[in-house]
């Protein structure tokens, strides 16, 4: 009789796990061997390009590109400067003029500020403007003390606005247009244009500054041409000569008895109210809301010292028409 022998029986070994051992994985045949490493090498090989450099991984959504802010992409704020006039229709009169600039360009800030008399002022309007950048356009018509002082120190005097500082309305060709609006809407006849006894007087405000006058008399130069040739004087109603009464008689010693008063104002006041009650008809209305005026105005914003901000291309086309 043989003795049981005492050996265990050996174990097959236990078939292997997948990674998170969850059942069991069958031992790969050779040739599926194969198979998953030659697809593996091509995967890897698509990577690399032909000079031995590695390709970048191909990404199913590109980066979004960063989007400006608002404040990085708002224009500088138009701030229209006014003189101001204790005539309660000058400043609804500007206000009109500011309502015709923003329907030329809708989405600009557009302020208004006065030098004095009127609300609100220039300095209130800055204070209201800290940490923006803006353009100071005057309505004003030539070279002068406000221009050269005024608006400077108005500026200086508000560090915390990124300010620049237009050229004053006149002398330009839109101006001339409004003006020649304004004469035709008085009663002025294109058949006068080259007549011997038409002439027009251009009433402006007057000043001691040499180039405010300057500025004045190449705008009646402007004007007279515009107007075929007849003369046109300019006068004015304070600090400077003739006057326009004077200016008055002295064409009609000339033989010009069919004279126009052109109002050299951009709203009504004091000064203008004078100079028409010297017309021997009816004057021409001051420059007020024009749509010329609103033309002239945004293209002082656009060409301000410092850079040329951007004109709508319909805005160009009129410009260059008027030019």
């Amino acid at each position: 009789m043989t003795e049981p022998s005492t050996q265990q029986p050996r174990r097959s070994p236990l078939p292997p796990t997948d990674s998170g051992g969850r059942g069991t994985v069958p031992l790969d045949s050779t040739a599926q061997l194969i198979t998953r490493v030659t697809a593996q090498l091509a995967t890897q090989l698509s990577l690399v390009s032909r000079n031995g450099t590695r390709r970048p991984m191909h990404r199913t959504r590109p980066p979004a590109a960063p989007r400006p802010s608002t404040a990085e992409a708002a224009p500088p704020t138009l701030l229209v400067v006014a003189h101001g006039s204790r005539d309660p229709q000058a400043r609804r009169t500007v206000l009109a003029l500011l309502d015709r600039v923003r329907d030329l360009r809708p989405g600009l800030d557009v302020r208004l500020g006065h030098i004095e008399l009127n609300q609100p002022l220039l300095p209130d309007t800055l204070d209201g403007l800290r940490g923006a950048d803006a353009v100071l356009v005057p309505l004003l018509l030539g070279r002068g003390h406000h221009v050269k002082h005024d608006l400077p120190a108005a500026a200086a005097a508000a560090p915390s606005v990124r300010t620049r500082i237009a050229a004053p309305l006149g002398p330009h060709p839109l101006l001339v247009e409004a003006l020649y609006g304004r004469l035709v809407e008085a009663g002025w006849d294109p058949a006068d244009e080259g007549g011997r006894r038409a002439a027009v007087v251009l009433a402006a405000a007057g000043s001691r500054d040499p180039e405010s006058a300057q500025d004045t008399r190449r705008t009646a130069r402007m004007l007279a041409e515009r107007l075929g040739g007849v003369p046109v004087v300019p006068a004015y109603a304070s600090a400077a000569t003739p006057t326009v009464p004077a200016a008055l008689r002295a064409l009609a010693a000339r033989g010009r008895h069919r004279t126009f008063v052109a109002s050299y104002f951009t709203a009504p006041g004091r000064f203008a109210s004078a100079a028409a009650s010297a017309a021997p008809r009816t004057a021409a209305v001051p420059l007020g809301a024009h749509p010329a005026m609103a033309r002239l105005l945004l293209h002082r914003y656009d060409q301000a010292p410092g850079g040329v901000l951007a004109t709508a291309p319909s805005e160009m086309v009129s410009l260059l028409a008027s030019a």
